[in-house]
């Protein structure tokens, strides 16, 4: 069994879900990357000299556009290369992949990119990891995980409960990211849901790793989230933020790609 199955409903939190609605702006396929086009997504009204740049990996394209209606002075490109992070991790191991993704968005924009960020959802944390493994992490201004941060347990599909443990080079680059973010240098923004696959690791242990990994406590709190997500935690140090929210659901975990228009002003470290 590749994941354990979590229950398919509750009737607890709203759920409440976006589109693409409100975005009054292009959007520019951008050919001969990926075998699926990626999509630009600029708006209309753009005032600003530069502009911030997210590449978000994985979910749809209108609720990207959702999140570029909802802030001004970005941009995004909305890449979707199928199921699992393998689909996701194994085209941007060479990193000649990015480096044309960069330029197509550049040759579009109006403006000169101010900060570069990365976003990805569930599975598109694989991309990332791939991206933050080569020389263009130096580039890298910030990371936002959605829900997506999962490593494989040591010996395979063996719990911690049960006696496993987390195999620690899995999240080798986005440990280094972490320590990056807490002295300043890079933003790294991680929300998780309450979901145990239990066969490899959880966005929760991951998120606990990187915590132990930086020396920042975990720090509980009640309160409302984007859309009526219940957040049940808040651990920040530097430019790093980790955010827990309740829900072991399959509509709990869509939640946080929802939620994107919200998260993404967490990168630039407002409060």
């Amino acid at each position: 069994m590749a994941q354990n199955p979590s229950p398919m409903e509750e009737h607890i939190r709203p759920h409440g879900r976006v589109d693409d609605s409100g975005f009054d702006g292009k959007k520019i396929p951008l050919p001969g990357i990926f075998d699926k086009d990626p999509l630009l997504l600029m708006r209309n009204d753009f005032s600003q000299d530069s502009v911030n740049l997210l590449i978000h990996f994985h979910g749809e394209e209108s609720v990207v556009a959702h999140a570029m209606a909802e802030n001004e002075g970005w941009a995004a490109v909305a890449v979707n290369l199928g199921n699992g992070s393998s689909a996701y991790g194994e085209p941007l191991k060479a990193p000649e992949r990015f480096d044309s993704l960069l330029q197509a968005a550049r040759q579009h924009l109006q403006q000169p990119i101010r900060k570069l960020y990365l976003s990805g959802f569930s599975a598109g944390y694989g991309a990332i990891r791939s991206i933050l493994k080569t020389s263009n992490y130096a580039i890298i201004d910030g990371v936002m995980l959605l829900d997506g941060l999962h490593a494989s347990y040591i010996p395979a599909q063996t719990p911690i409960s049960r006696g496993g443990r987390i195999n620690h080079e899995d999240l080798s680059a986005f440990q280094k990211l972490a320590e990056d973010a807490t002295s300043g240098t890079k933003a790294f923004v991680f929300t998780h849901s309450s979901i145990f696959p239990g066969t490899f690791v959880s966005t929760t242990e991951s998120a606990d790793f990187l915590l132990a990994a930086t020396g920042t406590p975990r720090r509980p709190v009640l309160k409302e989230g984007p859309l009526g997500m219940q957040q049940l935690g808040e651990s920040t140090q530097g430019k790093l933020k980790i955010l827990a929210f309740a829900g072991n659901t399959a509509p709990d975990h869509i939640d946080h790609l929802h939620g994107l228009f919200h998260f993404i002003r967490l990168l630039e470290h407002r409060k």
